[in-house]
Order: C-alpha cells, then structure tokens, then sequence
C-alpha cells in the first residue's frame, strides 16, 4: 500500500451552511473535521465541496489523490455526471473510496454497486453498537469487539448492495435492526469501503473509535505500490 497517501475529503457541504443546529457540532464542515484529524495523523489532506468549480474534484485532483473520502446527504442529484464518470475511472484505475453513511446514495457508489442502495431508516437518535465481525482486517487494527455510538440515525437491512467481498462490522440499534456497516469491495484496481455511522444531527465525526476506522480505512483503500 502507499506508504503516505494522498486524501481528498469530499463534502456537499449543504446541510451545515442550511442548518444552525448541524453548524454548530460542524462549524467549518464535516469534511474539515475529517480532514483536520486525518491531517494528525500525519497523512497529506485536501478538502473539496460540491459548489466549488468541478465541485472541487478538477482533473489536477483527483490525479493527485490516492484515496477519496465520499459524504453526502441532500444534494446527490445537483453532483455532474462529468465528475461521477471521472471518479469512476480513476477508482477503476487503483484510487480508493471511502463511502460514509447517507453517501450510499451518492450517483457514485450506486454506479460502483450496480444496485439501488436503498435500505430502511429512522433518525430518532437511536444508541448504535458496532461489532466487530473480521478481527483480522486491517480496517480493525486497535479495535475492540464492538463500540458504541450514544445517539445516531438508525439504518436498517435490507440494505440493496451486492454482497461485499469482506464484512468487517455489523451495527445493532436499540430498536433491534441490524446493518452490515463496513463492508469492501473491489471495482477494477480501486478498493471501496462503505461505512455507515455519520448523520449530521450528532457529533460522531469526533468520536475516536469511528475516526480510527476512517483512519485505518485510507491506509486499507490506498493504492498498491
């Protein structure tokens, strides 16, 4: 894998400018609250939005990213097929995705899946538990069996994604659904890891244990040598 590699945080960055309440847990966005902490790591960070020109993903970019971070939310229709269609060659070329929660909806993941990725939701804020369920991955490396998130949307199955070549969490909510949370795929030379937590009504993009998976996730995704 790339010994340092390169991470675009990509953020529609539309529910924290509309919202006061998601403005004041992500004030400069959640893409700088990724960011700032992949940065701490020590891994080389840029940031794009969905209003900047090519929504911030020009072709300088994304040549120049190892590992894309995807979160969207209320603006997937407004992405450009353009962009879809550039991001689709470059996963298939070895760049890889990282997919966080309400971004299965993303033109991008449904194009990589060739499904619908629809599945069952209720965000009343629900205690969301996270087990562990392939030790053995590196997106598990200093894990514990399970963690848990105090307050979080809850998604439920049937989650409509092909089956991922590796599972490595399950989510269980307290109104007892369940969810395949982590799941990774492989498109052509590109890695894709779809993680689940991350509504923006709650600060989970904080939470330590969510931010080593996204951690551990790009070092997982980067392209190999």
């Amino acid at each position: 894998m790339t010994a340092n590699p390169r991470v675009t945080v990509w953020n529609e960055y539309q529910v924290e400018k509309q919202k006061p309440e998601v403005a004041q847990i992500y004030p400069d966005g959640i893409h700088h609250a990724i960011a700032q902490h992949l940065q701490s790591s020590g891994l080389t960070v840029k940031t794009a939005t969905l209003d900047q020109p090519d929504h911030g993903l020009t072709d300088a970019i994304l040549n120049q990213t190892d590992v894309l971070i995807w979160w969207g939310h209320i603006a997937h229709d407004q992405v450009q097929d353009a962009i879809v269609d550039k991001v689709h060659q470059r996963v298939l070329s070895g760049m890889g995705l990282i997919v966080l929660h309400s971004g299965h909806f993303s033109k991008i993941f449904k194009r990589l899946m060739g499904t619908s990725c629809s599945l069952k939701w209720r965000n009343d804020g629900e205690k969301e538990r996270l087990w562990l369920v392939d030790p053995s991955h590196p997106i598990a490396a200093g894990l514990d069996e399970s963690f848990e998130l105090a307050a979080e949307e809850m998604y439920g199955e049937f989650f409509d994604i092909p089956n991922p070549d590796s599972l490595v969490f399950i989510s269980w909510f307290e109104g007892g659904e369940v969810f395949r949370s982590g799941c990774c795929f492989h498109r052509g030379k590109g890695k894709i890891f779809y993680f689940r937590p991350g509504d923006e009504l709650y600060p989970t993009y904080y939470q330590p244990n969510v931010l080593r998976v996204i951690t551990n996730s790009v070092y997982w995704a980067s392209p190999l040598n």
